[in-house]
C-alpha cells in the first residue's frame, strides 16, 4: 500500500513536471516569436531580439526546458506558423537565416549547460558564457550564409553589422543573472 502511494506520488510529480515544462516551452516559444518581430531591417538577415531571448531561455530555463523551447519554436516555424522574422516553412529555414536558427538551439543548450555547471556564477563568468553562446549563433549563421553568398559577403552583411547589437544583448543577458537569482531566492524563501 505504501509503495503504491509513493509510486503514485512520484508519477504525479513527473506528470506535473512534464506539464510545467510543456507550458513553459510554449510560453518561451511565443516569446521567441515575438522577439523575431521586434526588428531592424537588414539584408539578408534582419536584426531581431531573438538572440537575447535565446540566451535568457538557456540561462534561466535549464537544459531540458531550453531544448524543448527552442525545438518547439523551430518546429512551429518549420510547420508554416509565422514565428520567424519574415517567413515560415522549411524553405525559409533553408534560406539565409537557416544557420542562425540552428545556432539558436546550440546557444540555448550551451548557455543552459554552462549555467548548470556553475560557469556563470559571477558577472564575468556569465558574460563569457553569453559571448561563447552568441558567437555560436553568429558562427553557424555565417557558415550557412557563406554557402549562399560567399564568405567575404557573409561576414560583411551577416556578422559585422550585428556585433554592436549583440554586445548590448550580451550585456543585458549578463545583467539578468543576479536579478533572476535574487528573485528565485526570494521565491524559495516565500515557500
Amino acid at each position: 500500500m505504501i509503495n503504491t502511494i509513493f509510486a503514485s506520488s512520484a508519477e504525479l510529480n513527473a506528470r506535473q513536471s512534464l506539464i510545467r515544462t510543456g507550458v513553459l516551452a510554449v510560453v518561451g516559444s511565443a516569446l521567441l516569436a515575438i522577439s523575431a518581430k521586434v526588428q531592424v531591417p537588414f539584408w539578408p538577415v534582419p536584426m531581431t531580439m531573438q538572440t537575447l531571448v535565446v540566451l535568457l531561455i538557456g540561462a534561466h530555463g535549464g537544459v531540458r526546458l531550453a531544448a524543448a523551447t527552442v525545438l518547439a519554436y523551430l518546429l512551429e516555424g518549420a510547420s508554416g506558423l509565422p514565428v520567424f522574422s519574415t517567413g515560415a516553412g522549411l524553405a525559409f529555414m533553408a534560406g539565409p537565416t537557416g544557420g542562425y536558427l540552428a545556432g539558436f538551439l546550440g546557444a540555448a543548450l550551451l548557455s543552459a549547460y554552462a549555467v548548470e555547471k556553475g560557469f556563470a556564477k559571477t558577472l564575468l563568468g556569465a558574460a563569457a558564457v553569453f559571448i561563447v553562446a552568441d558567437t555560436l549563433i553568429l558562427a553557424l549563421g555565417f557558415a550557412w550564409l557563406s554557402t549562399l553568398i560567399g564568405a567575404e559577403k557573409a561576414l560583411a552583411v551577416g556578422v559585422i553589422p550585428f556585433l554592436p547589437a549583440e554586445a548590448l544583448k550580451i550585456a543585458l543577458a549578463t545583467a539578468s543573472m543576479p536579478l533572476v537569482q535574487a528573485f528565485l531566492q526570494r521565491s524559495n524563501h516565500a515557500e
